[in-house]
């Protein structure tokens, strides 16, 4: 039976934790946008196109000072920063057609969605706990559905069916992102991962703007009150997708969706506190609920990590030998990197390998080559 000491690992903590905060950045990007469109200001993408530029400023002088050499085809980039471009675009535009909580829920697609692609191509197997976790987190948002604090927002938008089909294919997308990130940041580099988003993710945003958003972006009367929230949703952006790498890195894609579940949460009890709103008691149990189903989630890493150490050093070898190869470039990636990408809660499997197993490996492989231990 695990204890509490096992359970309450360090890995634990700082996944919980790690988080919570990216859930508070995007309810504080909530705020912005909130603020923004009761301006009269309805501009996605151009909301998201000044991150992009801070991504690409920021991580591309980090790369270029290291002068790094690529661990992964640019292409790849393109393809992410579309996919991530356009998943805010569709998600942020949903809410013009249907209501915040068809929003929510169907938001929660993003999560089997999830699931599913690190199945299929991340080669994640979840035990029964985590399932169960995940269940305990989608259960406590429904619970928010049926609560009264939403009374008032069953009857929809102008054209429910539009925004639930938008909200559905954005989840997708971010699900998509998502996964796709995690792989990378287990398998290439962060630095080149952010740097190159951001740098795709503004070109693909500029084309779009000057598309679709100019005229809005004209008819715009800069003042203070609309520069604040403007250049806030920005920087609470910019700090989202900065520290998502880790929590990918230390947790996986399932996590994060999880986590994120709590946005709307933190919204509302801000809400309540800040401007005194009457917050119905279902939302607190929903809070509750979506906590728990973290806890179960993430819970026990240590107890896990452990088991699968007793499978001995040829498993560590055939797991290593999956690792992302670098002198063979990305292209190696269908052969081998998939498979052996790191799994979804046990990126860590490399810290329970003793002092013992690791002269056992070097004196084994005897290549006369220097053994290289693969760093974040």
């Amino acid at each position: 039976m695990m204890s509490l000491k096992h359970f309450w690992t360090k890995k634990t903590l700082v996944g919980l934790g790690l988080g919570q905060f990216l859930s508070l950045l995007i309810t504080s990007t909530g705020f912005s946008s909130s603020e923004l469109s009761n301006r009269g200001i309805n501009a996605p993408t151009s909301q998201s196109f000044l991150n992009y530029v801070l991504l690409t400023v920021v991580y591309g002088s980090v790369m270029l000072y290291k002068r790094q050499a690529l661990k992964a085809k640019w292409y790849y980039y393109v393809v992410l920063g579309l996919v991530d471009v356009e998943a805010n675009y569709l998600v942020v535009k949903a809410y013009q057609y249907t209501s915040i909580t068809s929003v929510m829920l169907l938001d929660c697609w993003s999560i089997p969605s999830v699931m599913l692609l690190t199945f299929i191509f991340l080669k994640t197997k979840y035990r029964f706990r985590k399932i169960a976790g995940v269940i305990v987190c989608v259960a406590g948002l429904v619970m928010v559905i049926f609560s009264d604090v939403h009374a008032g927002d069953r009857s929809g938008g102008r054209d429910p069916l539009k925004g639930d089909l938008l909200v559905i294919a954005g989840a997708t997308l971010y699900a998509i992102s998502n996964v796709s990130e995690e792989f990378l940041v287990k398998n290439a580099n962060t630095v080149e991962l952010i740097s190159f988003l951001g740098l795709f993710g503004a070109i693909i945003s500029a084309i779009q703007i000057s598309i679709i958003e100019r005229n809005e972006l004209k008819s715009i009367h800069w003042t203070a009150g609309a520069a604040f929230p403007f250049f806030g949703f920005s920087l609470a952006m910019f700090l989202f997708y900065s520290f998502v790498p880790v929590l990918l890195k230390t947790s996986g894609s399932t996590m994060l969706n999880l986590s994120l579940l709590t946005s709307d949460m933190w919204a509302v009890i801000i809400r309540s506190f800040a401007y005194h709103e009457k917050v119905d008691w279902m939302y607190f149990l929903a809070f509750a609920a979506v906590a728990v189903g973290l806890v179960i989630y993430s819970g026990g890493d240590k107890e896990e990590d452990q088991h699968q150490c007793t499978a001995g050093v040829g498993d560590e070898d055939a797991g290593r030998s999956k690792h992302f190869d670098e002198e063979a470039g990305f292209d190696n990636i269908n052969r081998g990197a998939i498979a052996g990408s790191s799994k979804t809660g046990d990126t860590s499997k490399h810290d329970c390998i003793t002092s013992g197993e690791r002269s056992e490996t070097i004196e084994n492989k005897n290549t006369g080559k220097d053994v290289q231990w693969k760093k974040s």
